[in-house]
């Protein structure tokens, strides 16, 4: 039987006070590499969550302080928490709220080239897919089923805090943005950017 751990957050308020004070923690940005150059939080380092998982034993070596986890919301930094949790990875926390709560409280963000954050995206694919099916649907009986379907994944990821639709349109050339190379992020970790 495992155990589900307790993911350990820290509020926007107290991580700006201590960047503010020169304590800040290490801050792995979890979300693409289109999301991260969208906009982030000066100082921190993008570690999409599929590249963090990947190599997160390497990882490992190279964050023995206090380490910050961001995403948007909270959910992937969560899912990178229990990644890196799992090799032995100590005093690792969430931003609570994600880059949302971040941006909400006013703090200092770096931005790039807008674009489509990944949940507008996810919104916009299965609202379409829904709504083309249930058009077509009066013309071809049976089609809505594929609507049926999308509102079922939709809740399955809700219930399970994951997004097989997410996953997907993430590795598309629109969200991939300029490939993380692990070497130049454990580069720049050891360097202290």
């Amino acid at each position: 039987m495992s155990v589900k751990r307790t993911v350990q957050a820290i509020t926007p308020a107290v991580l700006r006070r201590l960047t503010d004070e020169g304590r800040a923690p290490r801050l792995l940005d979890v979300r693409t590499p289109a999301e991260f150059r969208t906009a982030h939080i000066p100082g921190s380092y993008n570690v999409p969550l599929h590249t963090l998982r990947e190599h997160r034993a390497e990882l490992r070596s190279h964050l023995d302080e206090e380490v910050v986890l961001v995403c948007r919301s909270g959910a992937r930094a969560s899912q990178a928490e229990q990644a890196l949790a799992e090799v032995g990875l100590p005093n690792l926390r969430v931003l609570e709220g994600g880059m949302n709560a971040w941006e909400a409280a006013d703090a200092a963000v770096m931005r790039g080239p807008e674009r489509w954050d990944m949940e507008r995206q996810v919104r916009l694919v299965a609202g379409s897919i829904v709504l083309a099916t249930g058009l077509v649907g009066v013309l071809v009986p049976g089609v809505h089923l594929v609507g049926t379907a999308v509102g079922a994944g939709l809740t399955y990821a809700a219930l399970s805090n994951s997004c097989m639709m997410g996953v997907l349109l993430s590795k598309l050339p629109y969200n991939r943005g300029p490939r993380v190379d692990i070497g130049s992020v454990i580069a720049e970790l050891r360097s202290g950017r």
